[in-house]
């Protein structure tokens, strides 16, 4: 295997992340969707194509039909992973899968049959030399410098809470929210429906994305927060829409993310994030919970908004016993933690001793990644 820095690649529901280990960050990001003309006898002035991956779907979303091979966090269309792995490899980062290893990331309690087809694809497919496959969260712990702790990882698809200790997910205690970034666009775009914006179009909808990252944010009170919208004309802000159309936006900034801690308002009868955390924590063993407490780490596109890591901690503080000091952690690059986590530990000097090599794959078949990949 050649001493090249191996290639880390993070597909979430959402996003690609891609670059090498080593590296403070990620050198290509881009949405994970493939997209196919709506009408190939239309596509006039463009090279004939079946598909467009990432960014070239997104900018021409108008006439094509978006896909999403990753849902909740988990690979559901195969033909379109191998698509954004290959677009990942030969387009953004320009190298040849076979020069250097690889290493994946994964959503806690990937199915089992999921992990050995990502072995699969890697060893058959891109000839890759060796591989690893590390769980979301535990990379994401990785980044803050910590070993243990509970990891709330909220992305596009799903969010995830994630007990760690020593390095190890507790995977029996793991919960996984099947609500995170794209309802929070869904029920924002239900709002501006209400007030009279109707966006239904693929390209509209990137519109709705667009403003709940820009100007949405988590209100420590919302009640307080909606009397305070009544009197303050300051908190009604302007989004201009392609076409020059304004949209205003006011309460909407702060009540769709609070879909976060009330699911309830999406029709979903399960625990907020606060309580879903909460009840991990108190599930861990009697010692190590104070710990677990102190060192809650956030990570995901969905942490993102302003406020939230103020309002977590209160709302936490909240539910815990009164002695316990509850401390939540996001640093300002927390979208992108699993990435670098991974980038961390594919720079160690152990790594070439974990991955599976093709050697490996060959001889035990892609049943050897329960085995070095844990």
């Amino acid at each position: 295997m050649t001493s090249s820095p191996a290639v880390v690649i993070d597909v979430g529901s959402g996003l690609c992340k891609a670059g090498f280990a080593g590296e403070d960050g990620p050198i290509s990001v881009f949405p994970s969707i493939i997209g196919r003309p709506k009408n190939p006898q239309m596509m006039v002035g463009v090279r004939k194509q079946e598909f467009f991956v990432g960014d070239a779907a997104q900018q021409m979303r108008g006439v094509l039909t978006l896909q999403y091979p990753v849902e909740n966090g988990v690979i559901k269309n195969w033909d379109d992973i191998e698509k954004i792995w290959h677009h990942t490899f030969y387009n953004e980062l320009r190298v040849h899968p076979e020069d250097q290893a690889c290493l994946l990331t994964e959503a806690p309690r990937n199915p089992k049959s999921n992990r050995e087809r990502m072995c699969e694809m890697m060893f058959e497919t891109f000839n890759v030399p060796g591989l690893y496959i590390a769980i979301q969260a535990v990379m994401s712990l990785y980044s803050s410098g910590k070993t243990t702790g509970a990891v709330l990882d909220a992305g596009d698809g799903a969010t995830h809470i994630v007990p760690i200790f020593e390095g190890h997910g507790l995977n029996h205690l793991v919960v996984r929210l099947n609500f995170a970034g794209r309802d929070i666009t869904d029920y924002l775009n239900n709002l501006l429906l209400k007030g009279g914006y109707s966006l239904v179009s693929s390209a509209e909808l990137e519109v709705v994305r667009d403003i709940k990252e820009h100007l949405c944010y988590v209100a420590l009170d919302p009640e307080e927060e909606i009397k305070r919208a009544q009197v303050d004309p300051s908190m009604e802000k302007h989004y201009e829409m392609p076409d020059g159309q304004i949209i205003h936006v006011s309460t909407e900034r702060f009540q769709s993310p609070e879909i976060l801690f009330s699911p309830q308002l999406i029709g979903r009868e399960i625990d907020g994030i606060h309580e879903a955390l909460h009840h991990v924590i108190e599930g861990c063993e009697i010692d190590l919970r104070k710990t677990m407490y102190k060192s809650i780490v956030l990570s995901g596109g969905s942490t993102m908004f302003e406020g939230l890591i103020e309002r977590l901690q209160n709302e936490v503080t909240h539910l815990a016993a009164k002695n316990v000091k509850v401390k939540v952690n996001g640093s300002e690059k927390r979208n992108f933690a699993a990435w670098i986590g991974a980038s961390i530990l594919g720079s160690l000097n152990a790594f070439k001793d974990m991955i599976v090599t093709k050697e490996e794959y060959e001889e035990m078949g892609p049943r050897i990644v329960h085995r070095k990949c844990f």
